[in-house]
């Protein structure tokens, strides 16, 4: 048997393993993305390719393409990562305790689900590094010509008290990376300053309606999924790091989309299925997961539940729904954990801009937007972090108190949209740039505290909010 280590970058390796000739894969491109991970579970998606990596050589796409090239086939296209029919396998362990290992059964990858499967890693121990190796295959073949290596903690048991930390991160699509060879800054950033016991992406994490090509097809929304997780600083990152993900508008369909709406040949319905099988989802689009004694966070769904955007105000009109909002209300006032986070993928406290119409902060929105804020403003040591808007602020609402962290934009090239000349009495902080929102909650002073720190692309802090809970 022969290992080859084959490395496009630096910062990431792909193990290629052949017994007597060079493998021929199939490949794993995409690498890997481990999710939904709480005291005693997790989900591992993984993705066979054709090829290593993405398609580097290949036909350029124009601004204003919506398909591919007449003549052409996706795979000529540059940045392409063409799938395989296959066979995938998990193996895990504790660390330092292989001979804990695990090995599930293999599972087939076909064409369905864009050559890629979620599986359900269950029986895990709270607060427990967890070493993992993903293995693919050929149909037919016996032994595996990929293997992945990854890694992931589980989340502390409820009356645990441990330090855990998050980063926050939205609004980040393949043009606007500001490293154009290997991807985002801020994901090595955050590995290098935070080392995060989770991530939690807030959605807009591609843009279907922007060009080059604008993705009306299915075909073309699975390629710049494709294409954005295939690079190299993407692999690196979601290999050892579990993330939450969320949807928006840009993710979905097109900006300020609502259910029944199209973009080019994608329905409503369709582009909510192709975002689940992009990544590793649960049951449900929203979800609470408690991170030891000291902190729970709610992800909320702020698509698909909502009333359409023109449609008039009053008690009616919803962004989160009925059930959804009920379940919010009475899971968050019945915690007892010393810091709660509402994760929102749109602004509750804004403020936002004035011609704005699609989140809580806007007028159109204000009878829901008022009883949230309302609500917030009374509990104790809880905070709103949102994503959606391409500046970094934190805000206190004049009327509640509620506080709410905006992230901002992933990369500076994508930042924009709001002006200095706009802050308000609100505003305790505001930075129009990229970057990522860092949370972490520790014991070191003898009471629970938590920081907020907003983060520039390079990882250097920005600002710091510190408090103390019970």
């Amino acid at each position: 048997m022969k290992i080859y280590c084959i490395s496009l970058f630096a910062s990431f390796v792909v193990v290629v393993v052949s017994f007597g000739q060079t493998s021929m894969g199939p490949f794993m491109a995409n690498g890997i993305k481990i999710g939904e991970v709480d005291q005693n579970s997790a989900i591992v998606w993984m993705r066979l390719t054709k090829d290593q990596t993405y398609r580097l050589d290949g036909e350029t796409w124009q601004n204003d393409d919506e398909a591919v090239p007449e003549g052409k086939t996706l795979g000529d296209m540059q940045y392409s990562a063409i799938g395989a029919t296959g066979e995938v396998r998990i193996s895990y362990w504790p660390n330092r305790n292989r001979s804990k290992r695990i090995t599930l059964d293999w599972v087939p990858v076909t064409a369905k689900r864009n050559y890629s499967v979620a599986v359900n890693v269950e029986g895990l121990s709270p607060w427990t590094r967890y070493n993992l190796k993903v293995e693919g295959r050929g149909l037919g073949k016996t032994r595996p010509s990929v293997e992945l290596m990854g890694f992931f903690r589980t989340a502390p048991d409820r009356d645990r008290a441990e330090n855990v930390s998050f980063a926050l991160v939205t609004c980040h699509d393949f043009p606007r990376r500001d490293d154009l060879v290997n991807g985002h800054y801020i994901y090595p950033a955050i590995l290098d300053t935070v080392q995060p016991d989770f991530l939690v992406n807030a959605g807009d994490i591609e843009y279907y309606d922007k060009p080059g090509p604008w993705a009306k097809t299915e075909e073309l929304a699975y390629y710049k999924w494709n294409r954005l997780f295939g690079l190299p600083n993407f692999r690196e990152f979601y290999r050892q790091v579990p993330a939450y993900f969320m949807k928006d508008d840009h993710d979905l369909l097109k900006n300020d989309c609502g259910p029944g709406d199209t973009y080019g040949e994608l329905t409503w319905d369709r582009g909510i299925e192709i975002f689940n099988e992009i990544f590793p989802m649960g049951e449900k689009p929203y979800r609470t997961v408690r991170w030891g004694k000291d902190l729970q966070v709610w992800m909320m769904e702020g698509r698909d539940y909502r009333s359409r955007n023109e449609a008039p105000d009053g008690p009616n009109k919803t962004i989160w729904g009925e059930v959804q909002k009920a379940w919010f209300y009475k899971t968050f006032s019945e915690s007892d954990a010393a810091f709660r986070i509402l994760i929102n993928p749109n602004p509750i406290v804004g403020p936002d801009r004035v011609k704005k119409k699609d989140n809580h902060s806007n007028k159109n929105f204000t009878y829901e937007g008022d009883e949230i804020r309302a609500f917030m403003g009374k509990q104790k040591n809880a905070f709103i972090l949102n994503g959606d808007r391409h500046w970094q602020y934190v805000s206190v609402d004049s009327e509640t108190g509620a506080r709410e962290y905006s992230c901002g934009a992933g990369s500076d090239t994508h930042a924009g949209g709001f002006k200095q000349e706009l802050r308000t009495d609100e505003h305790r902080f505001l930075r129009i740039k990229g970057g990522f929102l860092s949370v972490s909650v520790d014991r070191d002073s003898g009471e629970p505290r938590i920081a907020l720190r907003h983060h520039d692309v390079h990882g250097e802090i920005m600002n710091e909010d510190l408090f103390w809970g019970d």
